[in-house]
């Protein structure tokens, strides 16, 4: 797992704050953040209408932000999800999402694939 230097993290977990209540406007109830596994980290896990949404956060801001999530990045989601799925329910159904933060506007991409 890659160390990120305090000013970025800040920056990232400012952004997860900031998309979980653009979430909530959305009528997500939001249920974890910022789960571990020894495969990577799923920002924030949230339910709407009976189905989990694992949620990537990226922001940027003189880039894409939705290139910084690689089909290996996608593939660690994957890992973690099914980590998360054994230890709470495994019958659960759910989705890839993925929330966009570019110039202090949020985009959400539901069930993201590639």
């Amino acid at each position: 797992m890659r160390f990120l230097n305090n000013k970025h993290r800040a920056k990232g977990l400012k952004a997860e704050e900031e998309a979980c209540g653009f979430l909530k406007t959305l009528g997500f109830e939001m249920v974890e953040r910022n789960f571990f596994s020894k495969f990577g980290e799923i920002d924030i896990i949230a339910l709407k209408k009976g189905v989990l949404h694992f949620i990537e956060v990226k922001s940027g801001e003189n880039f894409d932000p939705i290139y910084a999530i690689t089909p290996s990045k996608l593939k660690k989601i994957i890992q973690t999800i099914r980590c998360y799925l054994s230890q709470k329910d495994p019958n659960s159904d759910f989705c890839i999402d993925a929330i966009i933060v570019k110039n202090g506007k949020f985009e959400l991409l539901e069930n993201i694939t590639f």
